[in-house]
């Protein structure tokens, strides 16, 4: 039974993970505008929906690039805040808003979302910034997973580098509900397992 189970779940997951392959490929290839681009839902990016901002909506992410950045740590702590600015309203249009942290014990809030579709839409976020010029100080690498089932649960991320130094992190959304801050942290760091000590996952919640 043990081996059953293990060939299914590694069947599925490399299923998942190709249709994640697939679809950032093609998201990649549209060069997403904050007016018009797709973001992936139902597992594994099993949903494509478009996507289209304000004027409105984009203002309220410029504004946070307003504030003086004096070097990449301040840079990537208002990515961080980007990224969450930008799943709130997305969510309110893709009906991804309930997205809560974690994709386990999640199946009765509507529009959860597992963290690859986490990573492909914030590395498409991270493309509309980079193209808007908020990311001088940084570039946008291909999400990155850790694990294969041998290690832990597969987890999957969107990675972005420091220009001047190299140094890689993970962009994370999936620690917490939609809507919050991403988390980053140094991508060896994260590849280590690391998940933060306040995130809900795996926690009783008043609402369970």
């Amino acid at each position: 039974m043990n081996r059953l189970f293990f060939s299914f779940s590694l069947l599925l997951f490399t299923q998942i993970a190709w249709a994640a392959f697939d679809d950032i490929q093609r998201i990649y290839r549209q060069s997403p505008q904050f007016n018009q681009f797709e973001i992936c839902k139902g597992g594994g990016c099993a949903s494509v929906l478009p996507v289209a901002l304000s004027d409105t909506d984009w203002q309220l992410v410029a504004h946070l690039f307003s504030k003086p950045v004096n070097n990449a740590e301040d840079e990537r702590a208002i990515i961080s805040q980007a990224i969450g600015l930008l799943e709130d309203i997305v969510g309110r249009q893709t009906g991804t808003s309930a997205d809560r942290a974690g994709t386990f014990n999640n199946s009765n809030f509507k529009g959860q979302q597992d963290c690859n579709d986490e990573a492909i839409n914030t590395t498409s976020y991270l493309r509309l910034l980079k193209q808007a010029g908020y990311m001088p100080l940084h570039a946008i690498e291909d999400m990155r997973t850790r694990n294969f089932f041998f290690t832990g649960w597969p987890h999957t991320t969107a990675v972005i580098h420091e220009i001047a130094t190299g140094e890689r992190f993970a962009v994370d959304g999936w620690f917490y509900d939609n809507g919050h801050p991403a988390t980053i942290v140094p991508f060896n760091v994260w590849k280590a397992n690391y998940q933060p000590e306040d995130s809900p996952i795996g926690k009783s919640r008043k609402d369970e």
